[in-house]
């Protein structure tokens, strides 16, 4: 019903919704969930994402019966996103699952791919010949995942920074090449709205989309806004 109402009062702008994303300790911190979840060293990249659809595909089909029904009711700009895929073969199963559910068959539905794990990049090509309609960058794992810093250690915080060189890098490379194999691109964290620089960043990288919390949204938007402008003047000189 909270799906429903979500794309009813956006309507007709597109809502994207990503799947169910706990990790292990999250869903060994529910009730009884002791009894069932593996108990991990490191469950920031251990059983989550994609790869838990392909284990448990009963828990996926469950959330899309649910995404489904959203559909039946009139919401054509509801749309789905992966989360945490690290492989083509994670894509296809959680692809196939979503066929199943017959939203393929509707024109008008999107399938998104959550890049987070650095491998994005190089599977890009074969996650649009999957027909997926655009990836979000996942700033918090990607930066955690491309630094080796585990971004719920405090040993470590000092070490992540989401405007590290080697995160700046990777985004000049990830998101024009996903422009080039028609996929749009956008990216969820609060960087974009707490860092003038990392807004520029992404503008001039060619990303079309920002995700950013409720309360940062003004601020979001005159950084990008800034960063838009700028760009357009240097080009205006030249």
């Amino acid at each position: 019903r909270g799906a429903g109402r979500c794309a009813a009062g956006f309507a007709p702008r597109p809502i994207t919704y990503r799947t169910i994303d706990f990790r292990s300790n999250e869903f060994r911190g529910l009730e009884g969930g002791d009894r069932f979840e593996p108990e991990e060293a490191n469950p920031m990249i251990g059983y989550r994402g994609a790869l838990r659809y392909m284990r448990e595909p009963d828990l996926f089909r469950l959330e899309l019966a649910a995404i489904r029904r959203v559909w039946d009711e009139g919401h054509t700009n509801f749309h789905v996103m992966i989360p945490f895929v690290r492989t083509p073969r994670e894509l296809v199963a959680a692809r196939e699952a979503v066929a199943a559910a017959g939203l393929l068959d509707e024109p008008d539905f999107e399938l998104w791919v959550m890049a987070e794990v650095p491998s994005a990049l190089f599977h890009l090509p074969r996650y649009a010949e999957l027909g997926i309609a655009g990836i979000s960058i996942g700033s918090n794992d990607l930066t955690q995942l491309m630094l080796g810093a585990d971004r719920d250690s405090e040993l470590v915080a000092a070490v992540f920074d989401e405007r590290d060189e080697a995160v700046a890098e990777y985004l000049r490379l990830l998101i024009p090449r996903a422009r080039e194999l028609g996929l749009r691109t956008s990216i969820c964290g609060q960087a974009p709205s707490v860092h003038p620089s990392y807004a520029e960043l992404l503008v001039r990288a060619g990303i079309d989309a920002i995700s950013v919390n409720i309360d940062a949204v003004d601020r979001a938007r005159r950084l990008v806004a800034a960063a838009e402008r700028r760009v357009l003047l240097e080009a205006a000189r030249e």
